[in-house]
C-alpha cells in the first residue's frame, strides 16, 4: 500500500469509541505520549501552537470526575438533585485508561485570530484521534456544556484570554469498531468552480 492508501485507511476506519466501550485495562503513558506528540505537529499559523493538554491518569481520573459531577449539579436545590446523572459523570473518566482535558492558549500575535488558534488544535486534537487509532485504541472526543466554562478552563490551568474546548477519552476497545457511514456522499457538499 501506498502512505496515500495507508492515510485514507485510517482517516476512513477512524471511530468514535466512547468511555462505556472501554475494557478498563491500562495503556503505558509512552503509548500516551507518543498520541501527544503526533497531536504537536498539526498545522499552526504562525507558529502559534496553541494547543495545551491536561493528562488524567490514575487517581487523577477520579479527580476529573469529582470536578465534572460537581460542575454540573453546583447550585442546583435538593429537589433538582440527579443522583444517576452525578454518578454518571463521576464515574465516566474511571472507564477510560487516560482522559485529556484540551485546551487553547491565545497567542500573542494579533494578527492571528482566535477562530484559527481553535481550528488549530482541531486539527491537534484529529492527529491525536488518528494516532491513536493507528494503535488500535478507542477515543472520544467529548465537549457538552461544562467543556467550554472558565471553572473547566481555570481547572484546566488555562489563562483568561485562553478556552477548554473539551476532554478526549483513550482506552482499550471492548467492542469490533462499528462501520462507518455518512448520510451522503462528498459530491453532495463540494461545488466546483472551473
Amino acid at each position: 500500500m501506498t502512505e496515500a492508501e495507508v492515510l485514507n485507511q485510517l482517516i476512513a476506519g477512524r471511530r468514535t469509541i466512547k468511555p462505556d466501550q472501554y475494557t478498563g485495562e491500562l495503556i503505558e503513558d509512552s503509548i500516551i505520549e507518543q498520541i501527544l506528540n503526533s497531536a504537536n505537529w498539526a498545522p499552526t499559523h504562525g507558529y502559534t501552537e496553541p494547543w495545551r493538554f491536561v493528562v488524567f491518569t490514575g487517581e487523577g481520573r477520579a479527580q476529573l470526575g469529582d470536578f465534572l459531577a460537581y460542575q454540573d449539579q453546583p447550585d442546583k436545590n435538593v429537589a433538582d438533585f440527579n443522583q444517576m446523572r452525578y454518578d454518571r459523570l463521576r464515574n465516566r473518566p474511571l472507564k477510560a485508561s487516560h482522559v485529556i482535558g484540551i485546551g487553547m492558549k491565545r497567542g500573542n500575535n494579533p494578527k492571528v485570530p482566535e477562530i484559527e488558534e481553535i481550528c488549530s488544535v482541531a486539527c491537534a486534537v484529529q492527529n491525536m484521534w488518528l494516532s491513536a487509532h493507528s494503535l488500535g485504541l478507542g477515543a472520544y472526543w467529548s465537549t457538552g456544556s461544562m467543556a467550554f466554562t472558565e471553572q473547566t478552563r481555570n481547572f484546566f490551568g488555562l489563562g483568561e484570554n485562553d478556552l477548554s474546548l473539551g476532554f478526549f477519552y483513550i482506552g482499550k476497545p471492548a467492542i469490533p469498531l462499528p462501520a462507518g457511514r455518512r448520510l451522503s456522499g462528498i459530491e453532495t457538499k463540494v461545488t466546483w468552480v472551473r
